[in-house]
């Protein structure tokens, strides 16, 4: 194999980290990486010759596949059964994945919240932001504000003007800005999650209340595939006695500890098998948001191999 056939398929890990953020599931990457490889290979001895930065060629096709697909997706969506939520993904599987492909900006790198849209790790609460989002917002935010992909090489890939691009990152980072709850320490997160699973085990409200915030909401997302809440629970009590239920319905369910964007998440087995994903978000020493997924199609990877 040669150096830049070798270089080209190390770029595979960095493409699945874009292509999970422009989409919210690993199969939906996967395949905008396999059509991105498809379309390198199309070319012809010549073409890929004149490619001075195949690393940046595979983000830009990465990110127009995405649009083709986010399009598609959306209208899936509008027929699904219940919330949807993103895949979830441990924290570490993107780790060291990004990269740089052009110069980050300052105005980014340095206001500390943006971190959130650099780092490895990627949060639930943003990778709902971003389902919020038009493809096409969506696409400028993720290629300039997480890959650091010049404007223009973005225009090509949507297909409009590198002036409009930089309307449609603009807004998005409006969206991300106006919608994303505040970042806590990761190490004050697991604190309240962990306290969090002791009341659970009590099997009482009160003990619960201590840790949700009074406006706090549930999402679950089994696809219609399997039984899920189908509307958002809404309230402390709502959400404490929704929760108590569950664990009353399946006591057999063990707990394992992971980390995700947030930080600590809970991973719930029926012997080896995942039955289902929590992650959460804490603010001001409470659980603000919850997001179970129950979706099989979304569990794989956290299925015994």
């Amino acid at each position: 194999m040669d150096d830049d056939l070798t270089d080209v398929f190390r770029e595979r890990r960095r493409l699945l980290a874009l292509g999970y953020r422009m989409t919210g599931t690993l199969a939906d990457a996967e395949d905008v990486v396999q059509e991105t490889y498809l379309r390198w290979y199309r070319l012809i001895e010549a073409e890929r010759e004149a490619i001075a930065n195949p690393a940046g060629w595979l983000t830009t096709v990465a990110g127009r596949v995405a649009l083709d697909l986010l399009g598609s997706a959306r209208r899936r969506r509008e027929d699904y059964v219940g919330p949807w939520l993103p895949e979830p993904v441990p924290a570490d599987l993107f780790a060291g994945a990004i990269g740089t492909i052009g110069a980050r900006t300052a105005s980014l790198t340095e206001d500390p919240l943006d971190r959130v849209t650099l780092d490895d790790d990627v949060s639930t609460a943003l990778l709902v932001v971003l389902e919020a989002m038009t493809p096409a917002e969506r696409v400028a935010f993720v290629l300039h504000d997480v890959f650091a992909v010049p404007f223009d090489e973005i225009a090509e890939a949507v297909g409009r003007s590198s002036a409009a691009v930089r309307q449609l990152a603009a807004s998005a980072r409006r969206h991300v800005r106006e919608s994303r709850a505040v970042v806590v320490p990761r190490a004050e997160h697991d604190r309240v999650v962990r306290a969090f699973q002791d009341a659970t085990r009590t099997g009482e409200v009160a003990p619960l209340l201590r840790f949700l915030a009074p406006d706090v909401e549930l999402r679950s997302d089994g696809g219609g595939v399997v039984s899920a809440a189908r509307n958002v629970v809404s309230g402390a009590d709502n959400v404490a006695r929704f929760l108590l239920g569950i664990a009353a319905k399946n006591p057999h369910l063990t707990v394992e500890e992971r980390q995700f964007g947030e930080g600590l998440g809970l991973v719930f087995r029926d012997g080896e098998r995942a039955h289902s994903v929590m992650n959460l978000h804490v603010e001001d020493g409470a659980i603000t948001q919850l997001w179970i997924v129950l979706n099989p199609a979304k569990l794989t990877h956290w299925q015994p191999r």
